[in-house]
């Protein structure tokens, strides 16, 4: 399967509608520092996002985003230093490359996510960033679409459930 490829059917339209979110759409947005591609994907109401700080300890994990204008500000600020940096012409697919995100859980109108960093963005002075962590989205079913609820980012990628 190539990294343009999803790897779920048609029959399975929840888990794909989930997957372009945070994969495909995710991915040319930041790329593209464009938050309101992604804007539309996030549950406001409630939101909130904690940082793993890529510790395996869940002690020293923290609410880092209450609020989602908080996310959206680390977001913008994440991508830029990222656009400063990075080779274009290889991020797309160096990043596709390094994310997996096929256990997806489904109840009712929620859903768990794991996506899975790892591998490497490379950078124009051919030096590179690793891309280690993992994160757990919770996506609700609101307005008729999966969205983004909350999440649990930043965790090394060597906890239980990792790939």
């Amino acid at each position: 399967m190539s990294s343009e490829e999803y790897p779920f059917g048609p029959s399975d339209p929840d888990r794909v509608a989930i997957w372009q979110m945070l994969v495909s759409r995710d991915t040319d947005a930041y790329l593209a520092q464009d938050w309101h591609a992604v804007a539309d994907d996030f549950v406001e109401e409630g939101f909130f996002g904690i940082d793993g700080r890529r510790d395996p300890n869940p002690d020293h994990w923290r609410i880092a985003f209450p609020t989602l204008e908080l996310y959206r500000k680390e977001w913008l600020r994440q991508a830029a230093e990222t656009a400063k940096s990075v080779d274009a012409s290889k991020a797309r697919a160096a990043f596709l490359d390094a994310v997996t995100l096929v256990d997806i859980q489904i109840d009712g109108p929620c859903a768990l996510a794991h996506k899975i960093f790892n591998g490497r963005l490379p950078n124009r002075d051919g030096s590179h960033e690793t891309l280690d962590w993992q994160t757990l989205y919770v996506c609700r079913r609101h307005e008729g679409r999966w969205k983004i609820a909350s999440f649990v980012g930043y965790m090394p990628r060597t906890q239980v459930g990792s790939r």
